[in-house]
């Protein structure tokens, strides 16, 4: 079985447009739903804070146990595709359920309903998403090259997808409403996800049915992957690039109302945040050749202090801020990317180090990281808005508020990319790629003879 061959480009465009299909979602959630949430379904800012950390603590069982789920699949689809193609009409239904708030009902009922739909959209709808289309990363082809070309196309498509849908969003809202606007996204969003898992395929499907008699059982394969140090700095990693950009995101808005006095800025800001990273992407597969993914997270976290910087010296200068936006953005595209390629390493680094293959469950790192950041992020926002005194109701906000909000939307995300930065340089797993890459092909080898 030559589980080594490159994937079509043509597959490589389809899987990078699921996962921006996913990123759909991570726009609602990240820039939108917390003000939908205090500002038209009229919640509390502290409760729904609260609600985006307590489903966290349900997400991480669930990332863990969805890991375990696709690498005990086994079908003649493959091991994720099949979750793959589920997830698709369930971003659909779930997006429209999570804008649907009964805002007539009451204050307990509304709270109710926002925690029974952001429960089933984030911990079970996004978890499935989220793991298999990470764990068709390493399944779709063990060239290292095309690995990272295939997170360069998926980061592309997250980029260019989460632009397009953060850009609409505002003005579908403005002339349509968030009913028929959650409609059109969550169409838009299933639709791209659904393509890519009936399109792309697991070259090794076929070898997978013929040998799932060998599977590991879960308690050789999950200690195996709890052992790996690379899983829990990828698992970190995650949680604090998404806290980073989540905070950030959530606050956006907040900072153009309230700091800028200039809510139509938000579309600026969110271009500026987004379409300068799509640009490095596209030098990623160059960059790799003669650097390592480490160095190419290095650079990314050094440019996102930076970026940060400079907005919080900008103050209201919209010039300097959006020139600290535009180069946050381009420290972010390696976070977006490189990780993501690195997740293929750590398969087989596993696999070297204790004998077990996980992709499930070392894809489930970054699921889990991302959706902790991603949870803690907006709840941190609600929170400092909470404790500041943030009153939605208000045309001019009590004194500290503007000042708290722009230390959040600034400062507060150097902090996040000093400890990023820390966190890429224990990530050196790609020291030891000749010596698993070798052993490992001998290792299959050696089964591919038995049988």
């Amino acid at each position: 079985m030559n589980t080594i061959k490159k994937v079509p480009l043509w597959r490589k465009l389809i899987y990078g447009l699921g996962t921006g299909g996913g990123n759909v979602f991570s726009q609602i959630g990240a820039a939108f739903l917390l003000s939908y949430y205090t500002d038209t379904a009229m919640l509390g800012a502290a409760a729904i804070g609260t609600m985006f950390v307590v489903c966290r603590v349900f997400d991480g069982v669930s990332d863990l146990l969805m890991g375990v789920v696709v690498d005990r699949t086994h079908t003649k689809w493959g091991k994720a595709r099949p979750w793959l193609i589920l997830s698709g009409p369930l971003t659909f239904l779930g997006i429209v359920l999570l804008m649907h708030v009964p805002v007539a009902a009451g204050a307990s009922a509304k709270l109710v309903y926002a925690y029974a739909t952001y429960i089933f959209m984030s911990v079970v709808v996004y978890t499935i998403f989220g793991i298999a289309n990470t764990a068709m990363l390493p399944l779709m082809t063990r060239d290292p090259e095309d690995n990272t070309l295939l997170a360069t196309f998926s980061a592309l498509g997250n980029n260019i997808i989460g632009l397009a849908a953060g850009s609409a969003i505002t003005p579908l809202v403005l002339a349509l409403g968030w009913h028929w606007a959650s409609i059109i996204l969550g169409l838009v969003a299933g639709v791209l996800i659904l393509i890519s898992g009936l399109v792309n395929t697991e070259v090794s499907a076929e070898e997978d049915e013929e040998t799932k008699a060998d599977q590991p059982s879960i308690k050789e394969q999950f200690p195996s992957v709890m052992k790996n140090r690379y899983f829990w700095l990828l698992l970190l990693i995650g949680v604090f690039s998404l806290l980073m950009n989540a905070n950030a995101i959530a606050a956006q808005s907040y900072y153009c109302n309230v700091v800028l006095g200039k809510p139509l800025f938000m579309s600026v800001l969110m271009t500026a945040g987004q379409a300068p990273g799509i640009v490095i992407l596209l030098l990623m597969p160059a960059i790799s050749k003669r650097w390592s993914k480490q160095a190419y997270l290095s650079m990314g976290a050094v440019l996102l202090i930076i970026g940060f910087v400079i907005a919080g010296l900008a103050g209201t200068n919209t010039t300097l801020v959006t020139i600290g936006v535009v180069i946050r953005s381009l420290g972010a595209g390696p976070l977006l990317s490189a990780v993501f390629a690195l997740v293929p390493d750590v398969v087989e680094y596993g696999y070297w180090k204790f004998g077990i293959r996980s992709e499930g469950l070392i894809s489930s790192a970054q699921s889990i990281g991302s959706k902790i950041g991603m949870g803690f992020g907006s709840g941190m926002c609600a929170w400092i808005l909470a404790a500041v005194g943030y009153d939605a109701t208000l045309e001019t906000q009590a004194a500290g508020v503007a000042s708290a909000i722009q230390f959040n939307y600034t400062y507060m995300g150097a902090i996040f990319g000093v400890v990023i930065l820390i966190l890429v340089l224990l990530t050196n797993v790609e020291k030891y790629a000749p010596q698993y890459r070798e052993a490992n092909a001998q290792k299959d080898q050696a089964a591919a003879a038995r049988k």
